[in-house]
């Protein structure tokens, strides 16, 4: 989504849309692969913590296929304020689902290592799927309520404008910038303190115990850990604006290439650290994904020889 996109000569543009549309199909594709996999096996079904970590898999894939259309329609299609506002409320809801989700992957994590009698009974898949329900509610709310604003402060003429689809240029009232500092502020303040607390806890609970319930307890201790690094992760997503509109007061020249790389790091690179983070460590994720892809590789490498093999017979039966 670079605000200043029209700015760039064709060759740079070109090439910086087409960077960004093989990345976003690249971690895409590798997103799709874990989704594949979890819908083909029904013992994922089960357990809760992988109906949120296919959630945020999926929430991931809606942000990054979002993101790089609007990168690339800021090049080619003139977007009405209208078009514009839609596809921002679903790209801010799911921006803000993120942390939600990492916050309720922490406690179901600090559940089953420090209430592990009651993990059963509160860790349900029906609780995993009503907590989804409530973070889609919860983020919708915000974005909801930036068009509500426009509604409020602007004519309906307004939304037949053409505009550069970016949130900074959309919502520029000084009610957008207040909600958007108290929503933000809320939000990862509720999610950090949440992400250090279940930590802490883990970790005493680590310190406790001995044997395999302390090598479960470092496993979910390490876990929420990585849950604080993508945390900071979506604090850049939130903080980027800010810091692009520096870089770019200090370099004016460089402007689309410090919108461009900031994009690339804060909105497209991030998206493929789920997979990284939770399908690649986890066990039985990496068993069934080798089980549907190299055995599906190996029975259709399989059928191409059996096929050239009677390919050939036949030839040779022809012949005689």
């Amino acid at each position: 989504m670079n605000s200043t996109g029209r700015l760039d000569k064709w060759n740079s543009a070109f090439a910086k849309n087409f960077i960004t549309f093989a990345l976003g199909f690249i971690i895409n594709c590798i997103n799709g692969a874990f989704v594949y996999t979890y819908f083909k096996s029904q013992v994922f079904y089960r357990d809760p913590r992988y109906v949120l970590y296919i959630h945020l898999v999926i929430n991931d894939m809606i942000m990054l296929t979002l993101s790089v259309l609007l990168q690339i329609m800021t090049y080619t299609i003139p977007t009405s304020l209208a078009s514009c506002c839609i596809l921002l409320l679903i790209l801010v809801t799911a921006n803000k689902n993120s942390p939600l989700n990492l916050a309720g992957m922490a406690v179901k994590r600090y559940i089953a290592v420090c209430r592990p009698l009651h993990h059963v009974q509160i860790c349900t898949v029906q609780r995993a799927y009503a907590l989804i329900a409530l973070i889609w509610v919860v983020s919708f709310i915000p974005a909801l309520t930036d068009i509500l604003i426009i509604l409020a402060t602007q004519p309906p003429s307004v939304f037949s404008r053409v505009v550069v689809c970016y949130p900074l240029n959309v919502y520029t009232t000084p009610y957008h910038k207040a909600q958007s500092v108290v929503v933000q502020i809320l939000l990862l303040s509720f999610v950090f303190l949440t992400l250090i607390i279940t930590y802490l806890k883990v970790l005493c609970a680590a310190w406790a115990v001995s044997g395999s319930n302390q090598a479960s307890a470092r496993n979910a201790r390490n876990t929420i850990l990585l849950h604080g690094v993508q945390l900071l992760i979506c604090m850049l997503t939130f903080i980027s604006p800010f810091i692009n509109v520096l870089l770019a007061t200090a370099w004016p020249r460089e402007i689309t290439s410090i919108f461009f790389t900031s994009f690339l790091f804060t909105n497209v690179l991030p998206r493929l650290l789920s997979p990284l983070i939770y399908g690649v460590r986890d066990q039985k994720f990496n068993t069934h994904i080798r089980l549907h892809f190299c055995c599906k590789f190996s029975s259709s490498e399989e059928k191409r020889v059996k096929l050239r093999v009677g390919a050939r017979r036949g030839s040779k039966q022809v012949l005689h």
